[in-house]
């Protein structure tokens, strides 16, 4: 009897002493979604939560995504240029320079595709070829994932956001894209004069903005949709000031670069590129996929004079036969002012946006 009693008691000693299994439980996140935009679509194979958001911050200024521990997704997108690059084109950890201008990571969260030729269709895809691409950070995810998982920080990192133990390219891109669906950019002056515009109401602080919003800038925005002005809304609308579609803007009559012709196969492509949002333009310098323009005024005299003819010229850009919207100085000067209302210091600002 006092054996078997042992032997209860030994069993009750190894079964309290067993670890009960750990599991992580992330935190839902909830975006700040300004009140006139749209809902985001998130994927549900990725929700957004306080753990993902927090490692894909962390993952996105972390160097040792680089082959040789130089480069982060930062150097590239910096966030006090609306996380553009202030180059033409970006230098990869070789030296070697990229052939497209590195785009602007602006309210990205509704946007349908990526790349200025659109070759990807989810954040999550896009964020995986950055690492291998052996002109920019030119290493491996096989690399990347040991360097991270010798570090106990980014193990627990990943634990807590997604109950795994063992990190792989999947988490780490859904972890960085978590944190880019976060870069929400709303509150410049634009965003009221559209609130105003389509009878939205106002909080007490876009009030007092409404009142510094100058004659010249609504004669601007006025130009700015125009189809005898500056014509600009066909590809530029809405509080996203960007539509999801690929345009021929009519920079060359033929194509050193045939943008979304090359992914999709169809000549009609060629010289197609995505349009961009227009938030934030006075940050995000140089213009166009190649960089070609340095200022805003080039930009405004290329639509006003510079259009280039070709088969596959964009057929909203009505005026393109004689090359272009024909601005005068004056008109063009209340553009620029216009363009200057989509500047949101708020998002280069904002300290959740920066480097942990």
């Amino acid at each position: 009897m006092m054996r078997y009693l042992a032997f209860i008691l030994l069993l009750i000693l190894a079964y309290s002493c067993k670890k009960d299994k750990v599991e992580a439980i992330p935190t839902p996140y909830t975006l700040k979604i300004p009140s006139h935009f749209p809902d985001m679509i998130i994927p549900e194979d990725n929700p957004m939560t306080v753990e993902g958001v927090e490692l894909g911050r962390k993952l996105f200024y972390e160097k040792k995504l680089s082959g040789d521990n130089s480069l982060s997704c930062a150097t590239c997108h910096a966030p006090d240029l609306a996380f553009a690059d202030a180059h033409q084109f970006s230098e990869g950890i070789d030296g070697q320079l990229g052939t497209r201008n590195s785009m602007a990571l602006i309210n990205l969260g509704w946007n349908t595709s990526f790349f200025w030729d659109g070759r990807s269709k989810t954040l999550e895809e896009q964020i995986i070829e950055p690492v291998i691409n052996p002109v920019e950070m030119h290493t491996t995810w096989q690399s990347v994932v040991g360097k991270l998982s010798a570090d106990v920080v980014y193990r627990n990192m990943f634990f807590k956001a997604f109950n795994v133990k063992n990190i792989d390219s999947t988490y780490a891109a859904k972890a960085i894209a978590q944190f880019i669906r976060t870069l929400i950019s709303g509150s410049s002056k634009f965003d009221v004069m559209y609130k105003f515009e389509n009878n939205l109401p106002l909080s007490p602080n876009e009030i007092s903005i409404q009142g510094t919003i100058t004659p010249s800038e609504w004669a601007g925005y006025d130009l700015f949709k125009s189809l005898n002005g500056a014509d600009c809304f066909h590809c530029h609308n809405g509080p996203l000031m960007q539509v999801q579609k690929f345009s021929n803007n009519g920079l060359d009559a033929t194509f050193s670069d045939v943008g979304r012709g090359a992914i999709s196969g169809n000549v009609d492509d060629n010289g197609k590129f995505k349009v961009p949002t227009l938030r934030n333009i006075a940050f995000t310098a140089p213009y166009m996929h190649d960089g070609r323009f340095t200022t805003l005024d080039e930009v405004i005299n290329h639509y006003s004079h510079g259009i280039q003819m070709s088969s596959t010229i964009d057929p909203l850009i009505e005026f393109a036969g004689q090359g272009g919207v024909q601005l005068d100085a004056q008109e063009k000067d209340l553009l620029k002012q216009f363009l200057m209302t989509l500047t949101d210091s708020s998002f280069i600002n904002n300290s959740n946006f920066k480097e942990p």
